[in-house]
């Protein structure tokens, strides 16, 4: 049997339990699919959310949870792994092979981070091995830093990183001298810079952290902290199925969405990093709160709707 459900939000992260929050004080009978992947989960900390700065993002969101459930929201334990449209709303097949139907459909998904390919780095990511410095620098500030270079985009990180950091490398690694222009160059000594040309062999540890990096000749840099810029992947998946148009951007691709989180498609929304790259946790509550919101109203007028017509059509 399906069971039918007003809204069923797909993700539990930051987006997808404020969506549902605003949704379950609202009395609209929610589901929450979680299948337990948060993107920042090796972050023991995160940053920059007022009143809940240095909490830890796992903490976050079991309080979200607890709250999501004063107020009725179901929530599950599994994955969304395929999705169609059901005449006016949707229906959503679950890996334990239950289906539900939805009204309305929030894909709060997120993204994935693929780590550059470098010997050490994914065992050190998100202890000193950090990728943004809004999330990170405050902690890792005035200490020797380097930067990774996966593409010329590496060159705006490295100087935003000299904020945080006056002894700042620029590890060129995949990047060629030629590629950097003019202009890069000027900023990059202006800022203090140092550009180090040549392939990162692997990360130097000892006692559990980050000492150097070693270059492909063997020269290796004193270093205790590596900013590295992971490839965005977003988990759209599901959008892709039901149609929703998608707009490519250098970080992938993302569905075109109104400033509610509409997408192209009827009914079906989207929220946090699976409508955007630079959703930080604060963003990303305020994109699921906005679509909960928009929901309530879009559920609302149609019900409204709904019985003026029956009531014309009894007259």
């Amino acid at each position: 049997m399906t069971e039918s459900y007003e809204v069923v939000v797909v993700g539990g992260g930051a987006a997808g339990l404020s969506a549902a929050l605003v949704l379950g004080r609202a009395r609209r009978r929610t589901l929450v699919v979680d299948a337990g992947e948060p993107r920042n989960a090796p972050s023991a900390h995160m940053q920059g959310y007022l009143s809940r700065d240095g909490m830890s993002p796992a903490e976050f969101l079991a309080v979200g949870r607890e709250e999501i459930a004063r107020y009725g929201v179901e929530l599950v334990r599994d994955r969304a792994v395929d999705a169609g449209r059901d005449g006016a709303g949707f229906t959503v097949e679950l890996a334990n092979g239950r289906t539900v139907r939805a009204r309305q459909l929030v894909i709060a998904t997120g993204l994935r981070d693929e780590l550059p390919p470098v010997p050490g780095l994914a065992e050190r990511f998100g202890r000193d091995v950090v990728h943004c410095p809004y999330c990170h620098g405050w902690e890792v500030r005035d200490l020797p830093t380097g930067v990774l270079a996966t593409s010329v985009l590496g060159v705006h990180q490295a100087l935003m990183v000299t904020q945080w950091s006056k002894d700042v490398r620029f590890f060129l690694h995949e990047v060629s001298e030629s590629e950097l222009s003019h202009d890069d160059l000027r900023r990059l000594a202006a800022a203090g810079v140092t550009v180090v040309p040549g392939r990162v062999a692997e990360l130097v540890v000892a006692d559990d952290r980050l000492t150097g990096i070693r270059l492909a000749d063997g020269t290796v840099h004193d270093r205790e902290v590596l900013y590295a810029a992971p490839r965005p992947v977003p988990n759209n998946d599901l959008l892709v199925r039901l149609g929703a148009q998608l707009a490519e951007t250098p970080f992938g691709a993302y569905p075109v969405i109104d400033e509610r989180g509409l997408t192209s498609v009827p009914g079906l929304w989207a929220a946090g990093n699976a409508s955007g790259f630079a959703e930080q946790v604060v963003n990303a509550v305020s994109r699921g709160y906005r679509a909960g919101a928009a929901i309530n109203g879009e559920l609302l007028m149609a019900d409204l709707d709904s019985s003026a017509e029956g009531a014309r059509d009894g007259a």
